[in-house]
């Protein structure tokens, strides 16, 4: 017979399950979104970008009203609005009544709704299975974009302007027309690379920038004007290689099944069975214009170029964790605040170093040394990769430039952390009351 006292173990892991789940059950209850939305309030227009969960229809005006007398009323109040739809496939289908503003967003004008990607499944089921079925594949992805975002404790401790910045991108995951704007939803308009670099731009994610410097780019902006783009995204219909024919092949809303950018992010390219998959199906996508010879040489180069960027990124990690050995960084985990409603943090402060450690998540509670590190990681590290991705060989270079300048940099703060650590170091309280991890932040966020 079992000794009863096995049992505590059980009760106790069972306790704790069932507290966690009361946790993330009452974290979610507040006024924002996600893990943390007791921390932060929504802005109005976030209403339109997350209407599942903000928006709330107007109560001036009562009554059910078909879609004539919607479209005679709006074409005084919103004509850009009519006049979008009316220069849309939903105004003039081919074998069915239009679709129009009741279909979308209901009869009753106190219970209208925003529509979110499950109104659109009702008309358009493929393309949002598909667009869903991203998040078999993990982030990156389109479908988890809202929730990666909102369940992120860094979210929450940033500036008011700036979370809202991260979810008027983020909110793809919410709202179909990111890509296909309201009111035309225009499938010709989501193919042209702008539809995509309006999100895909600046340092954490440099697909304008890299795209728009490569050959690409450039044949992008002489053909884009004579270029019929309500051609379906095939084979022999497209000249020039945009973000929509390379990344959504065949018109396919699965964007993650084919990129294959994560295993040059976190890996040099490891020849496993999964990623040996990628890269012929990468190969294969760049054949449509290229020599299949001339595809693989260029993954090739990639290759070379994830083991150069590698090589400086694990010296300077290295480096990182033997001032943390040292006790030398410097405010450490313990003389800086926590983040909100991190009770973990707060009972077991730590220096996150590195993708794996949880360093992309550690956007402002960190100490100088590892926010240049991060800045090193995700910004100089990704450009140089983005562009190497895109065939953009100058902004290759420049992005190794980076990644030499911040190796150089943090270590010379690596000796000046660990003079420092030999002498009385001054109260790091000072350092957290004027920038921009403040009090202020968390009160107006």
């Amino acid at each position: 017979m079992r000794p009863r006292w096995l049992l505590i173990p059980v009760l106790l892991s069972l306790a704790g399950i069932a507290a966690g789940m009361a946790w993330v059950d009452w974290s979610k209850g507040g006024a924002g979104s996600g893990l943390y939305s007791r921390e932060w309030q929504p802005d109005p227009v976030q209403a339109y970008w997350d209407p599942d969960r903000f928006y709330q229809p107007g109560q001036a005006i009562e009554g059910v009203y078909p879609a004539d007398e919607c479209i005679a009323c709006h074409e005084a109040l919103t004509p850009g609005i009519v006049a979008d739809w009316r220069d849309s496939r939903h105004s003039k289908p081919a074998k069915r009544a239009p679709v129009a503003c009741p279909d979308c967003h209901g009869a009753d004008h106190q219970k209208l709704r925003m529509p979110t990607p499950e109104v659109c499944a009702a008309c358009h089921g493929v393309q949002h299975e598909a667009f869903q079925s991203e998040k078999h594949y993990g982030f990156p992805s389109h479908a988890l974009a809202m929730e990666r975002a909102t369940d992120s404790k860094h979210f929450v401790d940033k500036p008011k302007a700036e979370t809202t910045a991260c979810v008027q991108c983020h909110s793809v995951a919410t709202k179909c027309d990111s890509c296909h704007t309201r009111h035309r939803f225009d499938a010709a308009e989501a193919r042209r690379a702008e539809a995509c670099t309006t999100c895909h731009s600046g340092p954490p994610h440099p697909d304008d920038e890299t795209y728009f410097a490569s050959a690409h780019g450039k044949r992008y902006l002489a053909d884009a004007q004579k270029t019929d783009w309500s051609k379906p995204l095939r084979k022999g219909n497209y000249l020039t290689p945009t973000c929509a024919y390379c990344h959504m092949r065949n018109g396919q809303h699965v964007v993650a099944d084919k990129s294959i950018w994560q295993f040059g992010l976190r890996q040099i390219n490891p020849r496993n069975a999964e990623n040996t998959v990628k890269r012929e199906r990468w190969i294969e996508v760049c054949s449509d214009c290229h020599e299949r010879e001339f595809s693989r040489e260029k993954l090739a180069e990639m290759d070379r170029e994830r083991a150069r960027a590698w090589q400086g990124l694990n010296r300077t990690e290295r480096l990182l964790r033997e001032l943390r050995g040292e006790k030398a960084l410097y405010p450490a985990a313990g003389e800086r605040p926590p983040y909100p409603s991190d009770w973990m943090d707060r009972m077991f402060p730590k220096e996150r170093i590195g993708f794996f450690e949880g360093q992309a998540s550690s956007f402002y509670n960190v100490s100088p040394i590892e926010r240049d590190y991060f800045e090193m990681w995700y910004f100089a590290n990704l450009g140089a990769y983005k562009a190497a991705a895109h065939g953009a060989p100058e902004l290759v270079q420049e992005g190794h430039a980076a990644l030499a300048q911040a190796e150089k940099s943090i270590a010379a703060q690596a000796g000046q952390l660990r003079d420092m650590a030999r002498v009385a170091r001054p109260d790091p309280k000072a350092l957290w009351l004027g920038g921009e991890y403040t009090e202020h932040n968390r009160e107006h966020n």
